[in-house]
């Protein structure tokens, strides 16, 4: 059962309008046509995707993991296909002042089964120095691969912050493609899910109906943080949003002994 004002055509300030459950489902339709039509687009955009050229390189170049130094081609894991998450490292910096936005992507990579069972390995690739960065995945709790790939060059080091995929042929490997900054949402479901909803992400780029609320607060020395894209990627114990000096990517929250930090980054700030 639904119901409707005596006016349908108003509503509270900052809320779509009220109207009954057919003039709802006539207006998701419409805009069904168009998902549909995004979808499409996608996978044509993904049937390219498949048709691009590869790079051959030397898969028995070294990086060093849990084991010490071993050749890039065990990453593999004798499978033929190898999906990477290039993660940014900042040298010297405590567990809470790592890239809250690589954060997001291997956060959301916890477990690859899916991609196993389809044929894909997984791993993480990150410049940080190992004896840094073995106590941070034992601080996140992370069990996929993670390899250190400081000194290497492209493509298996080199730019950071990126998806990159790879194939292998044998013993030869070849890299097939590459992403970054928005190209990297796939990863974090998350956002598909918040734009679903009546208020979206809550950042200032969104094309929002005049009058809609802005989600998020105002935070000290960044007057603008609840408008900010990924304003809420770090949070304070309580939940908050904040870049200060209480916050912390926010799936640290859920680590045992995470507590608030006045260092957030390299040199004692972000």
């Amino acid at each position: 059962m639904t119901t409707t004002p005596d006016d349908p055509t108003t509503s509270s300030p900052g809320r779509p309008p009220v109207v009954d459950l057919a003039t709802w489902q006539a207006a998701r339709d419409e805009l069904l046509v168009r998902e549909k039509a995004h979808t499409r687009a996608g996978d044509a955009i993904a049937a390219a995707r498949r048709r691009l050229p590869m790079v051959e390189f030397d898969p028995t170049v070294e990086v060093v993991g849990p084991d010490g130094p071993v050749p890039f081609l065990d990453l593999f894991q004798g499978r033929d296909e190898l999906l990477v998450y290039k993660h940014m490292w900042y040298d010297g910096a405590p567990h809470q002042g790592q890239c809250e936005g690589c954060t997001t992507m291997a956060w959301n990579v916890k477990d690859a089964v899916y991609l196993n069972a389809r044929g894909v390995s997984f791993a993480v690739l990150t410049t940080g120095p190992w004896d840094e960065v073995a106590p941070y995945l034992d601080f996140m709790g992370y069990t996929q691969p993670w390899y250190s790939v400081r000194g290497v060059d492209e493509p298996v080091g080199g730019e950071m912050g990126r998806i990159t995929c790879f194939l292998r042929d044998g013993d030869r490997a070849f890299l097939t493609y590459s992403t970054t900054g928005r190209g990297n949402e796939p990863v974090s479901g998350f956002f598909g899910l918040l734009d679903m909803t009546p208020y979206g992400r809550g950042e200032a780029w969104e094309d929002n109906p005049d009058g809609w609320p802005v989600i998020g607060h105002v935070s000290e020395g960044h007057p603008a943080t609840g408008r900010q894209a990924c304003w809420y990627w770090r949070s304070d114990a309580d939940g908050n949003a904040t870049w200060g000096p209480t916050g912390r990517p926010v799936p640290q929250w859920t680590r045992p002994g995470a507590t608030p930090e006045e260092t957030l980054g390299r040199h004692g700030s972000h």
